[in-house]
C-alpha cells in the first residue's frame, strides 16, 4: 500500500532532489517505476532528462534559479543552466513559453 501513497511519492521525490538512491528500501513494483522514469534520460517528454523535467516543474510555477536551487539542492549556476538546457531543447526564448509549451502538451497531468 505505502509503495502506491503519497507519502511514498513524496519519500521518492525527496529522494530524487537529494539524489539518493534508495531503490533498495521500496517495494519492488513502486521502486522499479520510480527508477525507470527516473534513468529514462532522452525518452522523456519533450527530450530532456528527468532533472531537466524536475526544473521545467519549478519553472512553470514560477519559481526563480534562486528557488528551484534550494528546492532541488543545487546551485543557482547549476539551476540556470538546466533552464538555458531546457530552453534550447524546447526551442523557446523564455521561462514563460517553456511553461506554456509543458502547460499545452500536458507534461505534468499525471503528476
Amino acid at each position: 500500500e505505502l509503495a502506491e501513497g503519497p507519502l511514498c511519492q513524496e519519500i521518492q521525490a525527496l529522494a530524487r532532489r537529494a539524489r539518493l538512491d534508495i531503490s533498495d528500501c521500496m517495494p519492488a513494483h513502486g521502486a522499479a517505476g520510480e527508477r525507470a522514469a527516473t534513468d529514462a534520460g532522452p525518452a522523456t517528454p519533450l527530450g530532456l532528462t528527468a532533472r531537466e523535467l524536475e526544473v521545467l516543474a519549478l519553472v512553470a510555477q514560477g519559481l526563480s534559479n534562486r528557488q528551484i536551487g534550494e528546492r532541488l539542492f543545487i546551485s543557482t549556476k547549476t539551476a540556470s543552466v538546466h533552464v538555458s538546457n531546457i530552453l534550447a531543447k524546447l526551442g523557446v526564448s523564455g521561462r514563460g513559453e517553456a511553461a506554456a509549451v509543458a502547460h499545452r502538451l500536458r507534461v505534468f497531468e499525471d503528476a
